[in-house]
């Protein structure tokens, strides 16, 4: 590493003010800051340093993310050889898997980053780090079978009209991700329905296997084919179609305990949410006049995008709610309509995803009412004293 910083600081003039590649300047911070630890400090605004930078912030999430990541790339090459009927090796589900999710993950990150660079470099800014999450994230909650070029256009779309336009990372009203998810999903819906997921060798609806139609479980909840619905176990587990990094709750509960441990998570978030969503699928258990209704709570919790939404979507700092009031309001409420839209609209069989980006917008709102509250009562208390 030393020989690696003293390389960096030979070149670095040739960045800075009056060096040949001055106007790469951005360019190059980036990659120096995501190496080291900068040397500079903030000169007004903040009276507390930590030596951990938003880079490093960002990589404990991606880190976070990796056990996901890695489940799903073997759970990609599971449900093929399942569908297939065949027997595979462990390596050999890796391997399909990993050719099949990793073009995946470099679109993203090579669309992604070299938007981020691009408006870094008209503006004159530094390179901001956000996307070393969301170019994770927007891979993990997409199928398998999605072609390259719409991951680069939802990619684009999420960083230019989702975030970019907006001012950039830290002024976004919605989740990056969430926006690339949803402009799929509403532009390409036959590719993001979330009824059926895509396994090697089959086209939409029909099976190569008898008895294996390639339905999600939320398909089949809204068909009416609950006895097609995997065990609680197995939807713990994740050994069931869906979304690349969305299947396996014990690989994102890992992911959660990491962000839980560095302090980076928030767990008044991730609570609310599960608390709100078993809570509602508790009361539609009770009532049970659909099938929908009548999927245990447990297993909703479980079943597609959820936990992973509860974990990584959810608790955003930056499109979530700020004050700590609020963030247990912000977190139920997303629990509650998750559960609702996929009860209600079996059009939208993934409520989660729509109930972040609602609440996402209802946030700021959130916040607001708490610290308008908070100030009449210190009122109250000032004019008693008085």
């Amino acid at each position: 590493m030393k020989a690696l910083r003293n390389y960096l600081d030979k070149i670095k003039p040739n960045f800075e003010k009056g060096g040949k590649f001055e106007k790469l300047h951005s360019t190059f911070d980036a990659f120096e800051t995501f190496l080291f630890t900068p040397k500079t400090t903030s000169k007004t605004g903040v009276h507390i340093h930590d030596a951990i930078d938003s880079k490093r912030t960002m990589s404990v999430v991606v880190l976070a993310l990796i056990p996901a990541l890695l489940f799903g790339i073997w759970n990609t090459g599971y449900q093929h050889f399942l569908a297939l009927g065949e027997t595979a090796e462990f390596w050999q589900m890796v391997g399909y898997g990993a050719l099949k999710v990793l073009p995946i993950v470099v679109v993203s990150y090579v669309v992604g980053l070299g938007i981020e660079f691009m408006f870094a470099q008209m503006r004159g800014h530094e390179v901001a780090e956000g996307f070393l999450v969301s170019g994770m994230l927007i891979p993990l909650v997409l199928p398998a079978d999605i072609p390259l070029w719409m991951v680069a256009v939802a990619t684009a779309f999420a960083v230019i009209i989702g975030k970019e336009v907006f001012g950039g990372t830290g002024m976004n009203i919605w989740n990056p991700a969430l926006v690339a998810r949803a402009f799929l999903f509403f532009a390409y819906p036959s590719k993001m329905s979330g009824d059926v997921i895509w396994v090697s060798g089959m086209s939409k609806g029909e099976g190569i296997v008898d008895g294996f139609s390639g339905a999600t479980p939320l398909g089949n909840v809204i068909t009416g084919k609950l006895d097609l619905l995997p065990t609680t176990l197995e939807s713990f587990i994740g050994t069931i179609p869906g979304s690349i990094g969305e299947t396996s709750t014990l690989a994102i509960l890992i992911g959660a305990v990491i962000l839980l441990a560095t302090g980076i998570g928030n767990w008044k978030i991730m609570l609310s949410v599960f608390a709100g969503g078993y809570l509602m699928a508790l009361g539609f258990n009770a009532i049970g006049t659909t099938d929908a209704m009548n999927v245990d709570a447990i297993q909703q919790l479980c079943l597609g995008g959820f936990a992973f939404g509860a974990v990584f979507m959810a608790t955003d700092p930056v499109s979530g709610s700020r004050t700590e009031t609020g963030k247990y309001i912000y977190g139920f409420l997303i629990g509650v309509f998750a559960i609702m839209i996929r009860v209600f609209n079996p059009a939208y069989p993934e409520g989660v995803m729509l109930a972040i980006l609602l609440m996402n917008t209802f946030a700021p709102l959130i916040d607001h009412t708490i610290v308008q509250q908070n100030i009449k009562r210190r009122l109250k208390r000032v004019k008693v004293n008085a």
